[in-house]
């Protein structure tokens, strides 16, 4: 056999070689770019990974699929909309994050009592320029409260205070009660005794305090907070507190079972106006001890956490709604 002949062949076999190879090297290139994750309901394994790895700045493909029920993708205190996640078909999305850091991903789709433990984390490791800085303490362990004791509220209203009649007595708030730290490290209760043995207020009566103490908490928001405290509301809390926050919603019971207590019921005066902003800044930042309260810090950001606190307390005063506000 004459040596260009069968260099041919050497040539033609290679090329035979590569053809086939190609696939294999693609799919195993695809297999490393691109990460597949599997959504189960809690109690079958929740999300497969429950980890993921990525690194700042380089993008994370994603492809989602669910093995039981509808369920959805979303990033924690991120503004990337969340990605439904259906059985049987593929989702992709593409991820990129700027810095390093423990983001953690969730499921907002209410599939059963234990929703709220489809969480996962997303590792990204990456060249962090210069000493992380400490981050500022939240205001619950500022103020040294013990948000797990018990704050009935020491005086309550005998209606429902309105905060449009109490905008007519606001010229003569004090001071100190105007700044947002006031409003935050105080209970409504709180604010009302506050005011009670104010002399600048000794003209008006209970009714008219209450009123003003409405007014008080009405001028702490804004009518693009307390709709956004709706909706987050709605969201991740109406299923175990009910959509009127009466403790009774539609897996109230499946909680009660699994806790052995019901969730809160924000509608109770002696609930909600014995507790300060900043005491269910804690309650919601960690969650309930023992009650089946999840823990929305790596959730919510701090403005969403004040908004859906906001929200709350449109369930004690009039004139506190998303049509309200500033």
């Amino acid at each position: 056999m004459k040596h260009s002949e069968l260099f041919s062949r050497i040539l033609i076999i290679i090329g035979i070689l590569l053809v086939l190879a190609v696939p294999f090297a693609a799919q195993a290139i695809g297999a490393q770019g691109v990460i597949e994750i599997h959504a189960r309901m809690a109690e079958s394994g929740g999300w497969t990974p429950s980890t993921i790895q990525g690194k700042a700045g380089v993008p994370l493909h994603l492809r989602l699929t669910s093995d039981d029920v509808m369920h959805s993708f979303a990033i924690g205190q991120s503004d990337t909309p969340a990605v439904d996640v259906l059985p049987g078909q593929m989702s992709e999305l593409t991820l990129t994050f700027d810095k390093p850091g423990t983001y953690t991903y969730y499921c907002t789709r209410w599939c059963g009592p234990n929703h709220w433990r489809m969480r996962g984390t997303i590792e990204v490791t990456g060249n962090d320029s210069g000493s992380p800085q400490p981050g500022t303490p939240p205001l619950y362990v500022t103020l040294n409260l013990d948000i797990d004791a018990a704050h009935p509220a020491s005086v309550t209203p005998g209606g429902i205070p309105e905060a449009q009649r109490g905008a007519q007595f606001a010229a003569l708030l004090p001071n100190r009660t105007l700044s947002p730290d006031y409003y935050r490290s105080h209970s409504p209760a709180q604010a009302f005794q506050d005011l009670r043995v104010d002399q600048s207020l000794a003209s008006l009566n209970n009714s008219d305090l209450w009123d003003l103490v409405a007014y008080l908490w009405q001028s702490n928001s804004t009518s693009e907070g307390l709709a956004e405290g709706q909706r987050l509301f709605a969201q991740n809390c109406a299923a175990c507190h009910g959509e009127t926050a009466g403790g009774n919603g539609v897996f109230a019971g499946d909680i009660k079972a699994l806790a052995g207590k019901t969730p809160a019921n924000f509608s109770d005066p002696s609930t909600m106006l014995g507790a300060s902003p900043a005491l269910l800044q804690g309650k919601i930042l960690r969650g309930g001890m023992g009650t089946g309260m999840p823990s929305w810090g790596p959730i919510l950001t701090d403005q969403q956490i004040w908004n859906v606190i906001s929200y709350l307390y449109t369930f004690q005063f009039n004139g506190n709604t998303a049509d309200a506000g500033k």
